[in-house]
């Protein structure tokens, strides 16, 4: 949970409560009347299984006896799987690298999604903006930013002023980018990146600007504290996470409101017998750069262009791993590689569209597509990668 602000508040909560009658038929069970007790992690309730009914829910009743969950895993196939880099350092690789080279990188393989100076892309996530500055709370201003009217600053949630630490930085850039080819950067260049990234959020180390110069290592990254560590409630790291959870609910009064829960009539417990009044969230949390659309319909026919509704469909559903060959995918317009797909016969190719294969999910992720479909999208691909006389 992030912290911005400590206040009592109540909040009054109108709801409608539908009748079990309409989904599951006439019931002495309605909703609220479920058998019950205290110890949910978040204060709420626990609602206990009994006779094959979890509330208004069956649940499979039939015995697991012989069941094969698989094997223990064995402890190389345990250490290629826990790579997380920690807080701690658990996990954080040897290496070294310059803000500048981390400049050069960033311009090949992360400027086209994340803008310049990682100011932000069309889709993809603003990593810098928003200052350190702090309000007498402590709180960073920026984060309190609220766009109340036209014009006026959204919050400014990035890397700098919301990020508690720097190691999941490092861990991302590691495992997940860049995005057409994730894992393909040496520790050298994931310390120049992350040190460029920082760099623009204008995070110092040690009391030390990350100039040009300025080199990152494994030593000095271990001393990084951002400026929003201490900006989230309740610790959840460790073993006593959990506990940790579970007490911070316990304590309504201080930290999430004072009275009982209800959701009708709701009374203000400091004024007996008033309607409670309905309070608004001072510093709304919502990520809106870019800003949120809501709008549904299609972008408008270029005049003139003429577009199948198989090619529709391939840009809807597969362009993105098949417009390059960068996903692994044969790019739409690849003489030779489709000349190799198509070796395998037209019934294989459209087969391994329908089914999948390889890192392709079935229907390209798309389960909505019929297999109809599917192949007009296929024979799109396929048309449009051939020699053209």
């Amino acid at each position: 949970m992030f912290k911005l602000d400590r206040k009592f508040m109540t909040v009054g909560v109108t709801a409608i409560a539908l009748s079990s009658t309409l989904l599951f038929g006439a019931s002495s069970n309605a909703p609220g009347l479920y058998p019950s007790k205290m110890g949910a992690v978040d204060g709420g309730v626990i609602y206990p299984r009994a006779n094959g009914q979890y509330t208004a829910y069956k649940y499979n009743t039939q015995s697991t006896k012989g069941v094969n969950h698989g094997r223990v895993p064995t402890a190389n196939e345990l250490k290629a799987w826990d790579m997380d880099i920690m807080p701690d350092g658990t996990g954080l690789p040897e290496g070294e690298g310059s803000v500048e080279d981390g400049d050069e990188l960033y311009e090949a393989q992360c400027a086209a999604c994340h803008g310049e100076f990682g100011a932000g892309g069309s889709g993809y996530p603003t990593l810098t903006g928003g200052s350190q500055e702090r309000d007498t709370d402590g709180v960073i201003k920026t984060l309190k930013s609220q766009r109340l009217e036209p014009g006026m600053d959204a919050p400014k949630r990035t890397i700098g002023t919301y990020w508690p630490k720097a190691s999941t930085l490092i861990w991302y850039i590691r495992d997940a980018m860049p995005y057409a080819h994730p894992k393909s950067l040496t520790n050298n260049e994931i310390y120049a990146l992350t040190a460029y990234i920082l760099a623009n959020n204008n995070i110092e180390i040690d009391g030390v600007e990350m100039d040009d110069e300025y080199v990152l290592n494994r030593e000095k990254f271990l001393k990084i504290k951002m400026p929003n560590e201490d900006g989230f409630y309740p610790n959840i790291d460790g073993p006593n996470g959990v506990e940790n959870v579970r007490k911070f609910f316990s304590d309504r009064a201080k930290n999430i409101g004072s009275g009982t829960r209800c959701m009708s009539n709701c009374k203000d417990p400091g004024m007996t017998g008033k309607e409670a009044k309905v309070m608004r969230i001072g510093y709304e949390i919502t990520d809106v750069v870019p800003p949120y659309s809501m709008a549904k319909d299609l972008p408008p026919e270029k005049e003139g262009n003429v577009v199948t509704k198989a090619e529709k469909m391939y840009n809807d559903s597969c362009k993105l791993c098949h417009k390059t060959a960068q996903m692994g995918a044969p790019a739409v317009g690849d003489v030779d590689a489709w000349r190799k797909v198509t070796e395998k016969g037209a019934d294989k190719v459209l087969f391994n569209a329908i089914e999948g294969m390889g890192g392709m999910p079935p229907k390209g992720g798309n389960e909505d597509l019929t297999n109809t479909q599917i192949k007009s999208i296929v024979d799109f691909m396929i048309e449009s990668s051939q020699t053209k006389h």
